[in-house]
């Protein structure tokens, strides 16, 4: 497209090569941004500028579109000039596919509250794909189509004059340093993003069309043995969760001890209680099938929860009149959040030990975590160790950066 672009000196052609050059811009702003809001490791660090940079790259993403838009007029003028040159007729189609493509996925990813989550789950996993293909194809397009590399090809030539033979003889070297410099990249970008790129087709289901990765329970830390399955939660009566999570914190993970480990629920109840690990281990259980969604589009599907329902925790404690609101506190001693007493109250509301007859791994938010499934995922707090009965409002850690107090799924009961 950019030699075409070159040698096209109309008024069109002039659009045009500011269309490309605005395009390829963004498509570097909307890969970095993106890149950084994919990677778990940068969710703490960019905390405070999350969700601005997420406004950001859908921005981003709408000024592509209103790119593509514009460029929509010159197309079959376009496709016309390229028709001898099947090279550049190639990068056309793949950079034609890679907007479209992300443009529709990013659409879907945007309207996240107003679609089903299995429409966000298909999104993201395509917006996945294009991005882990696509960003090392526009590095490697612009790389060998820079004006240094085209500059020196032209001094080069003009360097062998008249000579045939010298001029051949450019074509050949030419031709082969083309050739190195492609495979270079090529093999950087594959030790770079292959690891990537390999568990993402990892998580392709064989018959095409979910996104599904058996859940890795990692062994069962000091102390989860005591948590007996009931006979519904293994062999899961859901038939085992289908998706795959993704494994945010905003904090490193902490690390189960059963000796230190203890729960309790405190503040305006009639009766604090407290258990350690083994006393907790013991208390009744009960199972229920649920979908698990995130806010950044991916969701878990019928996962089999074994642990107690909060509402029964609750009135174990006893709660006072002038209670309002019920706080939750993360072993990592960072995270928080809060649901209204009306909405832990509903029945799904659970404080889990287990998923599909497995203890919950650490790594998932084990050995204890709140489920709240008709909710977005960041209200489920991880490695739940406390709640807090109180008689306002919390603003918990993601609301305090932009997140909504109410995360309810598009079409959850909210009864």
């Amino acid at each position: 497209m950019s030699g075409w672009m070159e040698r096209y000196t109309s008024k069109s052609g002039k659009k045009l090569r500011r269309i490309h050059a605005w395009n390829g811009w963004v498509v570097a702003a909307l890969a970095v941004s993106g890149i950084v809001l994919f990677l778990p490791a940068l969710r703490g660090a960019t905390a405070p500028i999350r969700v601005a940079l997420k406004q950001g790259h859908i921005w981003a993403g709408v000024a592509s579109i209103v790119l593509l838009l514009l460029y929509l007029p010159f197309l079959g003028k376009h496709v016309k000039q390229l028709r001898a040159k099947p090279a550049q007729a190639g990068n056309l189609t793949i950079v034609l596919l890679l907007l479209v493509g992300w443009s529709v996925s990013g659409v879907v990813l945007w309207l996240e509250r107003s679609v089903p989550p299995a429409w966000t789950s298909a999104a993201l996993l395509a917006h996945d794909a294009l991005t882990w293909v696509g960003v090392p194809y526009a590095i490697f397009h612009s790389a060998t189509r820079s004006r240094w590399v085209r500059e020196r090809r032209a001094a080069e030539r003009a360097a062998a004059g008249d000579d045939a033979e010298a001029e051949r003889s450019y074509l050949r070297y030419d031709g082969s340093r083309r050739r190195l410099l492609k495979a270079g990249i090529v093999a950087a970008f594959a030790v770079v993003f292959g690891p990537v790129a390999y568990r993402l087709w990892k998580r392709l289901d064989a018959q095409g069309g979910v996104a599904v990765e058996e859940i890795e329970a990692a062994p069962p830390a000091n102390g989860q043995e005591l948590l007996t399955p009931a006979p519904d939660s293994s062999p899961p009566i859901g038939g085992g969760a289908e998706g795959s999570f993704r494994i945010y914190t905003v904090t490193s993970i902490p690390r189960f001890d059963s000796a230190a480990w203890s729960f309790r629920i405190h503040g305006l109840v009639e009766e604090p209680i407290s258990w350690d690990w083994p006393a907790f281990a013991k208390l009744a259980r009960k199972v229920q099938v649920s979908d698990f969604h995130c806010v950044t589009g991916w969701s878990v599907y019928h996962a089999t929860w074994e642990g107690i329902p909060l509402k029964e925790l609750l009135a174990a404690a006893g709660v006072k009149p002038n209670a309002r609101y019920v706080k939750f506190y993360s072993g990592d001693g960072v995270y928080t959040d809060a649901l209204s007493l009306e909405q832990a109250e509903m029945d799904d509301v659970m404080v889990a030990a287990l998923i599909d007859g497995k203890p919950i791994p650490e790594d998932l938010g084990g050995p204890v975590r709140l489920i709240v499934p008709r909710m977005y995922a960041y209200k489920s707090v991880k490695w739940l160790e406390s709640i807090e009965i109180i008689d306002r409002d919390h603003i918990g850690y993601w609301q305090e950066r932009g997140y909504e107090v109410d995360a309810w799924v598009p079409g959850a009961n909210r009864a």
